[in-house]
């Protein structure tokens, strides 16, 4: 009997140390991940200091100088059910794709980004005053592609983030309430300042809190449809209403982007319906 005990306590023991190993090493994996998103920031902010307004970026473009790595362009499907989100990694096949959010204070972006991340690539996002970056990465029938998506802080102080936020990025999302109407007006200042800095990236209107909005009056609903259409032709830029809570087209504004950058024969289905989240383009 103490033979068995004896054993039982030594088996226990060393399961316990390769517990302990295994919480060490994602630790050490977890601030590793976090750590190069830092450095990656430092070195970004050195690059746009050094180069000035005058810069230009080119757009990442299937038809352009950038390449997919071999094979994997024939992999890029869209269909829903194919994607996977994995964490940390490092692959030399891994195409990475810069987002920028852009918006007012109290609208819903950063609700709308954890939306489609996720909880736990939330918990390891990295925040700077002003600025929150957050990654994912997905599988596409074979195909990897990282989603490193800079969320803009929507106060003034935050403006001094819109550089650093918008250098190389290949999409960029303007966001506004769409309950606030006041909201909706700043996008074209954020729009201005954004294309100082880049003049590529896929501009994409975005509004949020659809679950919100179909609860204000009709007439009210047409005025900020109308006008959200009306800035949207101005900046060139596809319309989407969303809704993090519900999970209206926050997925779909990323498969859209991929769809532009890649030239995928995947499009949405335009939607101008009363009531309906608003897809126009």
């Amino acid at each position: 009997m103490a033979k068995f005990i004896h054993e039982a306590a030594r088996n226990m023991s060393q399961l316990c140390r390769k517990a302990v190993r295994i919480d060490v090493r994602w630790s050490i994996l977890s601030r590793t991940s976090i750590i190069r998103r830092f450095f990656r920031f430092i070195w970004d902010r050195i690059l746009v200091c050094s180069m000035g307004k005058t810069a230009r970026y080119r757009r990442l473009s299937r038809r352009g100088s950038f390449s997919l790595p071999e094979g994997i362009e024939a992999g890029l499907g869209l269909d829903e059910s194919s994607e996977t989100c994995s964490g940390y990694d490092s692959d030399s096949d891994l195409v990475t794709l810069k987002i920028s959010l852009l918006g007012d204070c109290q609208i819903g972006k950063t609700s709308f980004l954890i939306k489609y991340v996720g909880d736990e690539q939330e918990k390891t996002s990295l925040q700077m005053a002003g600025l929150n970056l957050m990654d994912k990465t997905l599988s596409v029938q074979g195909a990897r592609i990282s989603f490193n998506i800079w969320d803009v802080g929507g106060d003034q102080r935050s403006l001094d983030q819109v550089p650093i936020a918008c250098k190389d990025a290949v999409a960029i999302l303007f966001m506004f309430d769409l309950t606030s109407r006041s909201t909706l007006n700043s996008v074209i200042g954020w729009y201005s300042q954004a294309r100082k800095w880049n003049q590529t990236a896929i501009p994409v209107l975005i509004g949020t809190k659809f679950d919100d909005f179909v609860r204000l009056p009709p007439d009210l609903q047409w005025t900020i449809v109308t006008q959200a259409r009306a800035y949207a032709k101005v900046m060139k830029a596809t319309l989407f209403f969303s809704s993090a809570t519900h999970n209206i087209n926050v997925n779909k504004i990323f498969k859209f982007i991929m769809a532009k950058l890649f030239n995928l024969p995947w499009t949405v289905e335009r939607n101008l319906t009363a009531g309906e989240p608003i897809i126009d383009f």
